[in-house]
């Protein structure tokens, strides 16, 4: 099938719009990729209701969190025109849409998580089966929601020596381990580029830490960094997932802007590599996606923390930035095809689960 898949992340940068060619099980070929970036005034209007949604009891409809929702349906219907456009095909062409929407509260402790976004106003506008919630069903079921990607990493490692693990490195990070028997063990690990970003858009204004540039003139303050570490998420078994606010930057402040962004640096690293100890083996190779791979000051330190080269995903011929994007595309023809997207050992979920709720596309009035 053709599938497009729809990522935007907590990093609030923008949607990334991924089409791949997929059966949902071993094969996979990425055909088109498209980025979109918020603009200003959007990554503040997402960021207001983010910070709202986390103070509900339940997901509910806030006004404010509702626009927001539009914002992000009606981004991610200009996502999807325009990756068609570029990839030369006509709606009637996609089989499907995974539309992971934008999650505003992660609680799985209290039995809920958050998407915004509307799968069928998307369906409709786009003319094309969408499917979206794709974690509320495994929360239900007693899992973290969290992470979803592990299926999609197998497929996509099939051919490689194992145990091998795939790092993602977005806002929050998470880790997917595969074993030589295909088993798989996943969980996020800590913050990743999330408490980086606000520390260096806080300090200097700039949206991220270029290239690891403030972080490497930097010097890692150890007590802050001993400090952050003695949080009890560290000591929970996997699997377990966070929410991005989870954490703050305010155990660095009072540090430079250098020291801070070389702290929370080593903090991300320092998560990694207490991951890694939770692993049933030590894998034999460690590829990395997300935005995070483009830090090679964190790249440096995750790999001396952890005693393995992290593996940028190009160097296997992935596009690092759509491989989220991708992965909902794969698991939206998993969920035509009525296969399971989250398991025992990479949510915690009792029992393998499928998830996705899905939406065909309504005929306009003016065609009924």
């Amino acid at each position: 099938m053709l599938a497009i898949g729809l990522m935007s992340g907590t990093s609030l940068d923008g949607v990334d719009a991924a089409l791949i060619e997929t059966d949902g099980e071993r094969s996979t070929r990425a055909v088109a990729f498209r980025g979109e970036s918020y603009s200003d005034a959007a990554r503040a209007q997402l960021a207001e209701a983010t910070a709202l949604a986390l103070t509900f009891e339940r997901p509910r409809a806030n006004p404010e969190v509702m626009a927001a929702a539009d914002l992000i349906t009606r981004t991610h219907v200009l996502a999807v025109q325009k990756l068609l456009r570029d990839a030369g095909l006509r709606p009637h062409e996609i089989d499907v849409i995974g539309f992971h929407g934008q999650t505003v509260a992660h609680r799985p402790d209290r039995g809920w998580t958050w998407q915004i976004g509307n799968g069928q106003a998307l369906a409709d506008a786009t003319g094309i089966a969408t499917v979206s919630d794709l974690r509320s069903a495994d929360v239900a079921a007693g899992g973290q929601g969290a992470p979803l990607l592990p299926v999609y990493h197998a497929a996509l490692t099939a051919d490689l020596p194992r145990p091998i693990a795939v790092l993602n490195l977005g806002g929050v990070a998470n880790v997917t381990w595969i074993g030589s028997d295909g088993a798989l063990v996943a969980f996020d690990t800590g913050p990743a580029n999330g408490l980086i970003d606000s520390w260096v858009e806080g300090e200097t204004g700039a949206r991220f830490d270029a290239g690891g540039a403030l972080a490497a003139s930097g010097r890692v303050d150890e007590a802050v960094l001993c400090a952050m570490l003695d949080h009890p998420f560290f000591a929970q078994p996997a699997p377990k997932s966070l929410d991005r606010n989870d954490f703050t930057i305010q155990p660095a402040r009072g540090l430079s802007a250098a020291d801070g962004a070389a702290t929370l640096t080593a903090f991300t690293a320092a998560t990694i590599a207490e991951a890694f100890l939770l692993l049933p083996e030590r894998p034999r190779r460690l590829l990395v996606a997300g935005g995070g791979r483009h830090n090679p000051t964190l790249l440096r330190m995750i790999s001396e923390k952890v005693g393995l080269s992290p593996e940028p995903a190009e160097a296997l011929g992935w596009n690092g930035d759509a491989t989220e994007a991708e992965g909902f595309a794969y698991m939206a023809v998993r969920t035509l095809k009525g296969l399971p997207i989250s398991f025992p050992g990479t949510t915690g979920v009792p029992a393998s689960t499928t998830g996705g709720v899905l939406h065909q596309p309504q005929p306009r009035a003016a065609e009924a």
